[in-house]
């Protein structure tokens, strides 16, 4: 094997040079090896490789030169699939398995022929979870964007010595009590509770909070009238001082549009109502603490009737009170409006006998 004075310099250079890859070096040692005239065999076993190994890199040598040595060799493994990744993705948002509703990874993975841990990872690395989904809802008021103006500029510029308070009814709370006591948590165990339940009763929770301090007021009734509304309103003109505006977030329940509760409003000027849109309950801040009110006490709670029910509310209340942490809204409007308009135009595109309101052009 003839190997010239120049490529003999280059590979020695390769070879005490201390970036050069461990399996460039070793090829260079075989055309090394091979130009002193040892036979593959004696070459193997020096270096301690198969003797194929060096009768496959002199051949790649002659052929090649030098550089020849610095080349992947191909393995005998599964080869890569070119654009495997975009084929799943496309795979995954346009389509759907036969008679299921979303892929899994095993089903894809079995469509595609690829493992599924592959899946899943191509599935994060591209911020896919066909196994979630949200809710949403556009809403349709006509008045939507001046609801939506008027409400999110009482969150981020509240008027001055008056209190924002979002004030809405969490009905039909169910005082659920479990058939057989439950086992508790321990270590390497969750807590237990049987499947089934005995429903003892509902009770209907009226709540203001308040958007500055964080506290809020509740009070339980048997109903959801606009009587009780009434002595709700009641409870809060004769908590917070008489000088003070009371500026309500309220929805458009029909019960807080009563001939009654209108007539009580009039003789009592210091409250001042703003109600959002239909279908936006996500603009009132109250809807948020009525969440952490079923996630912390109620929906694991255990009542044995609405009395018990009432009293872990007013026990949830009374803890939160004493350490009150506010809500803080930061959307602004504009930035909300530009949401919406992007998700009317693409369900015009998914549905177009999709109709909703259009947002209004402001008077130049």
């Amino acid at each position: 094997m003839g190997v010239t004075a120049e490529q003999k310099a280059v590979l020695e250079t390769w070879i005490q040079a201390h970036g050069t890859p461990q399996q460039v070096v070793l090829r260079c040692r075989i055309v090394m090896g091979k130009a002193a005239g040892m036979g593959d065999a004696d070459l193997a076993q020096q270096l301690r490789v198969n003797r194929h190994t060096c009768r496959l890199w002199r051949r790649r040598f002659v052929a090649g030169g030098p550089e020849s040595l610095w080349e992947v060799a191909e393995g005998r493994g599964r080869k890569p699939q070119r654009g495997l990744a975009q084929k799943i993705v496309e795979a995954t948002v346009k389509s759907k398995p036969a008679g299921q509703t979303h892929w899994s990874t095993r089903t894809m993975a079995k469509a595609q022929g690829v493992d599924p841990s592959t899946v899943c990872r191509i599935w994060q690395e591209h911020g896919l979870q066909p196994h979630r989904q949200e809710t949403f809802k556009l809403s349709r008021d006509p008045q939507f964007v001046p609801k939506l103006l008027d409400v999110v500029g009482v969150y981020l510029h509240p008027p001055q010595n008056a209190v924002v308070l979002c004030v809405d009814e969490k009905s039909q709370i169910q005082a659920l009590d479990r058939t057989q006591p439950g086992l508790p948590i321990k270590r390497g165990r969750c807590g237990t509770w049987t499947h089934d339940y005995v429903r003892n009763g509902t009770t209907t929770l009226f709540a203001a909070l308040n958007v500055a301090a964080g506290k809020v007021t509740g009070h339980c009734f048997p109903h959801h009238r606009h009587q009780e509304f009434l002595r709700f309103l009641r409870q809060l003109d004769a908590e917070y001082a008489a000088e003070q505006e009371l500026h309500l977030i309220l929805d458009n329940y029909g019960t807080h549009k009563t001939p009654p509760v209108q007539r009580w409003l009039a003789r009592h000027p210091r409250f001042k109502v703003h109600f959002i849109p239909t279908s936006s309950s996500w603009l009132n801040l109250v809807e948020r603490w009525f969440g952490d009110l079923t996630g912390k006490a109620v929906r694991r709670g255990s009542f044995a009737s609405v009395p018990d029910l009432i009293m872990a509310i007013e026990a949830f209340i009374a803890a939160w009170n004493r350490d009150p942490k506010p809500f803080i809204w930061q959307a602004k409007a504009e930035d909300i409006l530009a949401k919406i308009e992007r998700c009317r135009r693409r369900l015009e595109q998914i549905q177009p006998g999709c109709t909703l309101p259009k947002r209004r052009k402001k008077a130049a």
